[in-house]
C-alpha cells in the first residue's frame, strides 16, 4: 500500500466468484492434506481489478479474472492458494468439494537461486523490532528473498546478485523499517559434498544402546541433483516409476533403484537416502515401519540441510543404510533416540568419504568493443574466472564474451570492468552451476594467516573455517559429536584419524 504498512495480493480466480467481505481460508505453501497447519482463516477488504495504469473498485469478481485482494496478506509469505471458507468448494467442473480434501497450487519456480548473503543489524540496537518488521515485508516483496537468522543472532538476507540487495536494502531502509541498518560484507553460500565412497562402514548407536545404525556415503551419478532439483524425478511418484527413472536414465540395478527412500533436506534436495539392508539380515517389517522409517528420514534430512563442516547444506550425496538393529519394543525406537542417531550417523560416513566444498559459480556474458577484449580476459582471470566463447557479433565492431566466475569473486565485477574498459564494456550475470572448492577443508597443515591472499589450493580450508567463525563455531569439526567410543576404536586402529581434532 502506498504507506508501506500492509499489502494488497495479486491473485487469478480459477473457479467461483470471489466477494468484497466473504471468509475464505488462505493454504500456505507448507499446507498438505497431512499437515494442514499452514492455513489462516480471514474476511476479504475491498476488491480491484487493473484497467492499465489505474484500478476499479468492485463488489464481486468472476473466474478467470485478475484481481487485487486486501485484507488477506497476514499468513502470506510469497504464495498461496485461497479457497472458501464455507466448507465446500467448486473445482473447475463444477463439482463439490469438502474443503478438507483441497490440494494448493504448486509454489512458484524460478530459474535461479538465491546464493548471495548478507548480514544485516540497525545502528542502534533498541529499534531491532522495527528492523525485524521491515524484514518480514520485504521478504514479502521480493519473490526470490529468503531471510534467517543464523545460530549466532545474526539476521541474513539472501539475494541473487549485488543490484538485487541493493534495491532490498534501499526498500529496507526508505520504505518498510525507516531506520539506519548496517551490512556487513556481501558472502556466498556454500554446500557440501563428497568425492569418494565411505572408507569405512560407519555406525552409530542410540543413546539407550538399544538400537544401532550402519551407513556409507558415496558421490551420486552427475546429472541426478539437478534432475531432483527440476522435478524430472519426484519422490512422491509410486515406487516402479522411480525404479523405472533410474534405471533407464543412470543404469541403476533394480535394487537400489526400488531401495530409495528420501531426498534430502526436502522433497526436492539433491540427496539421496537408500535403503540398503538385506531381508535375511535385518527385520525389515520393522525397519520398515512408519514410524521407524520416518525418523531416520528426518534425521537424515536433518543432517543434510546442516553439513558437519559448516552448517551449510550437502549436496551430490548418496547415504546407504547397511545394517540396522532396531528394537522391537515401541518405546526403545521412538523418535528422540533414531532422529539424532541417524543424523550423527550421516554425518560420520560423510566425514569419511572425503568431504569437500562447493561454490555458486555465475555465467557471465560480456559485450565489448573488440580493442577492450584483453581487458576483460584480464578482469576475469583475477577472478578466477574463464572464458568459454569469444565471438565477434556480426554487423558489429562488438565482442560477445561468455564465461563463468565464481560468485564469491564476483562482488564489484562490474565496476572493475567498467573501470578497465572506460565504461564500454557491458555485462549480465546469473547463477549457472556449482562447483567443488580446490584443496582439502580438513588438511590442518594449512595456516591461514589474516589479511593474506591464499593460494588455489587453500580456498577450501580458508572458506570452511572463515565460515565457521562467522556463524560461532570452532575453528575446527570435532569428530567427538559424531562418532561412538567404538567407532572411534576402530577408526584409531584403521589409521584414519589424522585430519580429524578430537
Amino acid at each position: 500500500t502506498s504507506d508501506a504498512t500492509s499489502f494488497h495480493v495479486l491473485g487469478r480466480i480459477f473457479c467461483g466468484t470471489l466477494k468484497s467481505g466473504q471468509d475464505v481460508r488462505i493454504l500456505g505453501e507448507n499446507y498438505t492434506l497431512k499437515d494442514p497447519e499452514d492455513s489462516f482463516s480471514c474476511a476479504v477488504g475491498r476488491l480491484w481489478v487493473f484497467n492499465a495504469r489505474y484500478r476499479i473498485e468492485l463488489n464481486r469478481v468472476p473466474a478467470g479474472s485478475w484481481v487485487l485482494i486486501e485484507g488477506v496478506d497476514q499468513s502470506i509469505v510469497k504464495t498461496s492458494t485461497i479457497v472458501d471458507n464455507s466448507g465446500l468448494v467448486r473445482n473447475h467442473r463444477m463439482n463439490v468439494t469438502n474443503i478438507d480434501d483441497v490440494q494448493i497450487f504448486r509454489p512458484l519456480k524460478f530459474n535461479t537461486t538465491s546464493v548471495i548473503k548478507i548480514a544485516v543489524e540497525p545502528v542502534n540496537p533498541s529499534e531491532l523490532p522495527k528492523m525485524l518488521d521491515g524484514l518480514r515485508k520485504v521478504n514479502k516483496s521480493y519473490p526470490l528473498l529468503n531471510t534467517k537468522v543464523e545460530e549466532s543472532g545474526e539476521h541474513i538476507i539472501l539475494g541473487t546478485g549485488e543490484l538485487y540487495l541493493d534495491c532490498v536494502m534501499h526498500d529496507l531502509r526508505r520504505m518498510y523499517s525507516e531506520i539506519e541498518i548496517k551490512v556487513a560484507d556481501p558472502v556466498v553460500t556454500f554446500c557440501e559434498t563428497v568425492v569418494e565412497t565411505s572408507s569405512l562402514k560407519c555406525f552409530a548407536e542410540t543413546p539407550n544402546k538399544k538400537n544401532k545404525l550402519t551407513m556409507i556415503a558415496e558421490p551420486l551419478e552427475k546429472g541426478i541433483a539437478e534432475d531432483i532439483e527440476q522435478e524430472v524425478v519426484q519422490i512422491g511418484w509410486n515406487n516402479k516409476r522411480i525404479s523405472d527413472f533410474f534405471q533407464n536414465r543412470y543404469e541403476w540395478d533394480i535394487l537400489a533403484s526400488r531401495s530409495i527412500w528420501a531426498f534430502g533436506p526436502d522433497i526436492n534436495g539433491p540427496n539421496i537416502l537408500l535403503d540398503d539392508t538385506l531381508s535375511h539380515e535385518v527385520n525389515k517389517t520393522l525397519l520398515t515401519s512408519e514410524p521407524v522409517k520416518e525418523s531416520i528420514v528426518q534425521g537424515f534430512q536433518w543432517a543434510t540441510r546442516e553439513g558437519p563442516l559448516c552448517d551449510e547444506p550437502i549436496r551430490n550425496v548418496k547415504f546407504k543404510i547397511l545394517d540396522a538393529s532396531i528394537a522391537q519394543e515401541p518405546i526403545h525406537h521412538g523418535r528422540g533416540q533414531l532422529i539424532p542417531t541417524a543424523r550423527r550417523v550421516a554425518y560420520s560416513s560423510f566425514l569419511l568419504a572425503t568431504p569437500r566444498l562447493m561454490e555458486p559459480y555465475n555465467f557471465v556474458e560480456v559485450i565489448a568493443p573488440a580493442d577492450c577484449v584483453s581487458a576483460v580476459y584480464t578482469v576475469l582471470g583475477r577472478r578466477r574466472g574463464h572464458v568459454t566463447l569469444d565471438a565477434p557479433v556480426s554487423g558489429s565492431p562488438l565482442y560477445t564474451l561468455k564465461a563463468f566466475i565464481p560468485a564469491i569473486d564476483s562482488m564489484g565485477f562490474e565496476t572493475d570492468l567498467r573501470t578497465h574498459t572506460q565504461g564500454q564494456a557491458f555485462c549480465m550475470s546469473v547463477f549457472h552451476h556449482w562447483q567443488i572448492v580446490p584443496g582439502d577443508p580438513l588438511d590442518k597443515s594449512i595456516v591461514i594467516r589474516p589479511l593474506e591472499a591464499q593460494p588455489v589450493n587453500h580456498l577450501a580450508r580458508e572458506f570452511m573455517i572463515k565460515t565457521r567463525r562467522r556463524k560461532g563455531l570452532s575453528e575446527d569439526v570435532s569428530i567427538n559429536k559424531f562418532f561412538d567410543d567404538p567407532m572411534l576404536l576402530e577408526l584409531a586402529r584403521q589409521d584414519v584419524l589424522l585430519n580429524y581434532p578430537i
